[in-house]
């Protein structure tokens, strides 16, 4: 007849809950390591994530160009060369819609409150050109304004293109008045065909 050991049982047990106990902790571990990597992907998924909306951002600010805005001062400039002050009222309302359609993101963050506060004085003596048609010598007294805020976003963000400043000596009342032309030759906007060729170039760009 055997006789079974009630303590050797009991350790059997023991054993068994030992090893299932160890069992539910390697694969507590297990889940704990599956998640942990699984957070650490998703950190690692964010970031190149957010670095390339960072690199985005610093692309645009490189590449912001002020070429649109001195597209439209020429052809309103031109249209005042040629005495036409209906053409420079479309100019000027053309770069009215230029400007207020800047993308701010795009310019340099070191750059942007200059460029506001001529953007600002820009807009408003393209909007009162483009107000203006039939009153051509208000258009002209915008425009040497206007001159002024162009030299300076020149000055500020640079050019593609080679460009003069010119300047009228006779212009409001003797005071004077500088223009920007994208030729050597004098032609002169607050006089137009009047004294086409009252002027000098002052400064190239």
């Amino acid at each position: 007849m055997a006789t079974i050991s009630c303590n050797q049982s009991s350790n059997k047990n023991n054993d068994q809950q030992t090893n299932d106990s160890t069992m539910v902790s390697e694969t507590k571990d297990l889940s704990s390591a599956v998640q942990n990597d699984t957070v650490v992907a998703v950190t690692s998924t964010d970031m190149p994530s957010q670095k390339a909306e960072k690199s985005t951002v610093k692309e645009q600010a490189q590449n912001f160009t002020i070429t649109p805005i001195i597209k439209d001062y020429l052809a309103l400039k031109n249209a005042l060369v040629a005495d036409n002050d209906k053409a420079a009222a479309n100019a000027g309302k053309q770069l009215f819609t230029t400007l207020k359609n800047v993308d701010m993101n795009a310019i340099p963050a070191n750059k942007h409150k200059e460029y506001m506060e001529i953007a600002e004085n820009a807009k408003e003596n393209a909007e009162h050109i483009s107000d203006n048609a039939g009153k051509i010598d208000h258009q002209r007294e915008h425009l040497a304004s206007l001159s002024k805020d162009v030299s300076d976003l020149i000055t500020l963000f640079g050019t593609t293109q080679k460009l003069y400043q010119d300047y009228c000596p006779m212009y409001n009342d003797g005071k004077g008045a500088v223009w920007i032309s994208e030729a050597k030759t004098i032609k002169n906007p607050y006089y137009g065909s009047k004294m086409l060729t009252c002027g000098s170039v002052k400064k190239e760009f």
